[in-house]
């Protein structure tokens, strides 16, 4: 069946305009996107195609333009058009405004959970705050296996001590998904919260980040 026999009501651009793009499934949001399908599939089936080639809609953001194209029906312009959607929501999904105040561990989970969720590899972050507890700003420390080698104390807190921050949050990802802590991440937040007691700069939490959930030493009182 074509997009054109279908209903009124049951052709994605019509469904969207009655009733929201909530009501839509995922093959039809990338039917609205890829606008055609080939004489095989209809724009909705090719959606479904797409998104068994990605395994299933989290995974589709790694699909680069030369695998979208392996896909029967999908060329060079439906490639891009589908990357530069996934882009956008990316980039709306992690939009930082300027001054964002911490209140609880869930503020930096929220802020921060786009750009690490899907990364392959373990970013060990250092979030520097104001006396308001607003972000002053965030700097990358060690990217790579998690250990107390590569996260030195001089490095966490050269920044803070220049940006005159007197309270830090260390952040991480894990690239498994689970956020429990490790042995190591316990031993490296025991070392930087002394080190900062010693030279007065507050590690107020840790927090680790798995895919969809977050670990916050703080709220499990180990910090």
């Amino acid at each position: 069946m074509t997009i054109q026999d279908m209903t009124l009501e049951e052709r994605p651009r019509e469904k969207m305009i009655l009733n929201g793009p909530d009501s839509l499934s995922d093959a039809e949001l990338l039917a609205i996107i890829i606008r055609s399908g080939t004489q095989k599939l209809n724009a909705i089936q090719l959606g479904q195609a797409i998104i068994k080639k990605a395994d299933n809609i989290r995974y589709l953001q790694d699909l680069t333009i030369e695998e979208l194209k392996s896909i029967n029906g999908i060329g060079e312009t439906k490639a891009v058009q589908i990357k530069a959607a996934l882009e956008l929501s990316k980039r709306i999904a992690s939009f930082k405004p300027e001054k964002y105040k911490i209140k609880n561990p869930w503020d930096i989970y929220k802020y921060y959970m786009e750009s690490l969720r899907y990364q392959y590899k373990e970013i060990f972050k250092v979030v520097l705050l104001n006396t308001k507890n607003e972000i002053i700003t965030d700097i990358d420390i060690s990217i790579g296996t998690l250990n107390s080698s590569l996260v030195h104390p001089r490095e966490v807190f050269r920044e803070a001590i220049r940006r005159s921050s007197n309270k830090i949050i260390l952040l991480h990802n894990h690239p498994s998904g689970h956020a429990e802590p490790s042995k190591e991440d316990k031993n490296i937040t025991n070392r930087l919260k002394e080190c900062g007691e010693l030279i007065g700069i507050e590690v107020i939490d840790h927090i680790i980040i798995g895919d969809g959930v977050y670990f916050s030493f703080k709220e499990n009182m180990l910090i």
